[in-house]
């Protein structure tokens, strides 16, 4: 019998390794804000983020057999025990060659009723029906039985190293990512739909980070979670150094069989999920979702014609906003207070990128192509002659 490794079945022998592996912080990487307790998506009380992740086979690609680099990632705005608890959200393309179904109704209705899931580019069909079963079986909608909604399912392209044609994504993997949400630490780089994504001329996937900060006298919580597959060697800055032209000759991408494709340098795409604890309206969070490019900005992209750089922010305040029947009163800050909120966005989205990087470990994929891991040891070197090492 083939196997095929879940991320859950292995949960448990790979747990304490990730837990170890150093973050771009760990690394002496300098960045503005203060983080939450994990510096991840999950510090905004209530999301959880899970994981299924598929590799299997080595050497020459065989239509439907491998090898696999691919999987899936399952955002829960508030938790899977939760069910149908709509927050208020928005999204926003930087450049539009990518997917993330269901956002028309999320711009319409102002709410994102269903999990946040991001795979690999021609798995969203099947990750989205998935969704739809599972709601069926778990009584999503409590007690409904005729209702209508549309998963919030984003991609990145993992051909470069995944049998993507194979179509190894099943229904069984997208359960998998859903049973494995929890709050907490979170693991980063090859996992989830990340596992085989490309980023800035290295390897990329996952990566988390997290800012608290002060509205007047209230403590608030902002974390985005990226699924990291964009942009040119080149242009990666880290913490202002140009490591990318600093590294320009070193572990660059080794295709031995290079798909037939028009891709240029610097194509690929960026998923974004952003959170926070802020009361917010659906118009304030699309201000918030217009920021994530510039921290995507800070790292390198530049939102390429091949790109799909999209993104989607949602706010877990005001709880009960959501009322089919009755009239529900709603906290909000004023756009005159969103300043530190936006400034907390970049922040978040530039240190989940590199801390994606820092945890991606070098993958070999179909017949051979291979990405490397950012090397941590010419990065602090790199950092170290810019004098932007800030190691504790």
């Amino acid at each position: 019998m083939k196997k095929i490794i879940s991320l859950s079945l292995v949960l448990l022998c790979i747990g304490v390794l990730h837990a170890q592996m150093p973050r771009a912080r760990d690394l002496g990487v300098p960045f503005m804000g203060t983080t939450g307790e994990f510096n991840a998506i999950t510090d905004v009380k209530g999301v959880e983020v899970g994981y299924s992740t598929i590799i299997k086979g080595s050497g020459k690609n065989i239509l439907g057999e491998g090898p696999i680099r691919t999987g899936v990632t399952a955002i829960f705005p508030r938790g899977k025990a939760k069910k149908f608890s709509p927050v208020y959200a928005n999204w926003y393309s930087l450049n539009g060659n990518g997917e993330m179904t269901g956002t028309t109704w999320v711009t319409e209705s102002g709410f994102l009723e269903t999990p946040v899931m991001i795979t690999n580019t021609n798995s969203v069909g099947v990750v989205r029906d998935a969704v739809l079963k599972w709601y069926v079986d778990t009584d999503w909608y409590r007690g409904e039985t005729w209702w209508y909604t549309y998963p919030v399912v984003g991609e990145t392209y993992d051909g470069f190293l995944n049998d993507i044609y194979g179509f190894h994504v099943k229904e069984s993997h997208v359960r998998e990512a859903i049973n494995d949400a929890k709050g907490g630490a979170i693991a980063e780089g090859n996992v989830g739909g990340g596992t085989g994504m490309m980023c800035l001329g290295f390897k990329g996937g996952t990566g988390t980070s997290s800012r608290v900060f002060k509205i007047n006298d209230t403590t608030y919580t902002v974390g985005a979670l990226v699924q990291s597959n964009f942009g040119a060697k080149r242009n990666l800055s880290i913490a202002g150094v140009p490591v990318g032209i600093a590294l320009k000759d070193t572990l660059n991408y080794e295709y031995k069989a290079d798909p037939i494709s028009r891709r240029q340098e610097g194509d690929g795409s960026i998923i974004v999920v952003i959170a926070t604890d802020v009361p917010l309206l659906p118009h304030q969070l699309k201000r918030v979702a217009q920021r994530i490019p510039l921290g995507v900005g800070i790292v390198g992209g530049r939102g390429s014609n091949g790109s799909g750089d999209i993104f989607i922010a949602f706010s877990t305040a005001n709880e009960n906003a959501f009322d089919r029947d009755h009239k529900q009163k709603v906290e909000v800050i004023s756009n005159d207070n969103t300043f530190p909120l936006f400034e907390a966005t970049v922040q978040v989205v530039e240190e989940a990128i590199i801390n994606a990087m820092v945890a991606a470990e070098t993958m070999e994929g179909i017949h051979g192509n291979k990405a490397y891991a950012l090397p941590h040891d010419l990065l602090i070197e790199t950092l170290k002659k810019y004098n932007r090492y800030d190691k504790k």
